[in-house]
């Protein structure tokens, strides 16, 4: 008799792992609604659902949770959005795609919390500042000069410095777009809008780049 066909099933995700994402979300709710300065580990703790001991052998102060989202956010607005294939020779065409990509993860009114929370105490928690830009802007920035780098190597581009190329296109695309939703001026922009940016973005990049 044939042996029972067992199934491979992924692996149980660790109690830390769970505990941790659970606290984490907590506080996104609490530093939301409360602010920084306003909240307290046991709010927390109860937004979590719970002990306060519990919270306190994952993070130890406030200042670490708030570093925790603060990475995440950055983190999840990345993800896949600055993967490029170097060897696609459509340079239009994958810029176009990161960039409404991008605009639309950055205007998503859920992203718009932690950033408005690190620019509120950034003077304070210059950590707090540091963390967020290094773990968000400064890895799209990298990712994209990488990129642009090897298209300038392939022979399809002319850049004297792609690190500049680089900020300055992720910036020319969300031009009118991002501002207005983080300071609760707007609401998030349509997608005919973030396509009407970002396409002026792309074809300015190209004209001022593309080898001819």
């Amino acid at each position: 008799m044939n042996a029972p066909l067992v199934l491979d099933r992924p692996a149980k995700e660790p109690e830390d792992s769970v505990k941790r994402r659970q606290i984490v979300e907590g506080a996104r709710v609490v530093f939301k609604a409360l602010g920084f300065d306003a909240a307290s580990m046991g709010e927390i703790a109860r937004a979590a659902g719970v002990s306060k001991g519990t919270l306190y052998v994952y993070f130890k102060d406030k200042d670490e949770l708030f570093q925790a989202i603060v990475e995440k956010e950055c983190v999840f607005q990345a993800e896949g959005v600055f993967e490029f294939d170097v060897a696609n020779p459509d340079i239009a065409g994958t810029l176009t795609r990161m960039g409404i990509a991008f605009v639309q993860i950055l205007c998503a009114p859920e992203r718009q919390s932690a950033a408005r929370a690190v620019i509120a105490i950034a003077d304070r928690k210059p950590d707090a500042g540091r963390t967020f830009y290094e773990t968000g802007p400064a890895v799209g920035i990298a990712k994209l000069r990488a990129y642009l780098e090897a298209q300038v190597a392939a022979g399809r581009l002319m850049i004297a410095d792609c690190e500049i190329a680089a900020a300055q296109f992720i910036e020319s695309c969300h031009a009118t777009l991002y501002k207005p939703v983080l300071f609760n001026f707007a609401p998030p922009p349509s997608p005919e809008r973030i396509e009407h940016v970002v396409t002026i973005a792309v074809r300015t990049f190209m004209a001022a780049y593309e080898k001819k």
